[in-house]
């Protein structure tokens, strides 16, 4: 079901949602290879260690792009969160403009409390901003926008390349979670 702003849309606007919410899944073949790079992301936030967390997030990118046969996005791994009266800035993505290549901006680190943000809360934030660049790249979707499918191809993208923190996050304290959506 469409979000509540779906009527004040253009028809043009409704027809690219319409196209995004119908991709639910994104299958990455090989997506294993990537695995040692997400573990590898996992070590370098674990050591706080800046460069490396790009390094390792800039190689998942990277990977999830030329298994999907796109053009690569360039990741960058910023320090505290920019954060204001509406709260913090978490990631940004910023399509190619002229030489400038496709762009996907992180922090990793919590605005207030300047700790270094949990891995799988930056995976996900690192997968969002990379699912804008594949709604245009793959897709070739003519807007990115923030639907019930963009975030479900969000979900599959971090159940193929973290199966164990996925599969640990929908399990309750006393067996199966109820709904699959808890890894969200």
């Amino acid at each position: 079901m469409p979000f509540d702003y779906y009527r004040r849309l253009s028809p043009r606007a409704q027809r690219i949602y319409d196209a995004s919410d119908r991709v639910t899944e994104l299958p990455l073949p090989g997506a294993e290879r990537l695995h040692p790079f997400v573990a590898g992301l996992r070590e370098a936030l674990a050591a706080e260690d800046r460069r490396a967390v790009e390094g390792a997030a800039d190689h998942v990118a990277r990977g999830i792009t030329e298994l999907l046969g796109v053009p690569p996005v360039r990741v960058e791994v910023l320090a505290v969160r920019p954060h204001a009266d509406w709260g913090e800035l978490h990631g940004t993505y910023e399509p190619a403009e002229g030489p400038r290549p496709p762009r996907v901006r992180l922090w990793m680190r919590t605005a207030h409390h300047r700790r270094v943000v949990a891995f799988r809360s930056f995976l996900r934030t690192l997968l969002h901003e990379v699912g804008h660049h594949l709604d245009y790249a793959y897709l070739k979707l003519a807007d990115s926008l923030h639907t019930e499918g963009f975030f479900r191809r969000e979900s599959n993208l971090f159940r193929q390349l973290a199966p164990v923190e996925a599969a640990s996050s929908r399990r309750g304290p006393d067996g199966p979670a109820t709904s699959t959506r808890s890894d969200r």
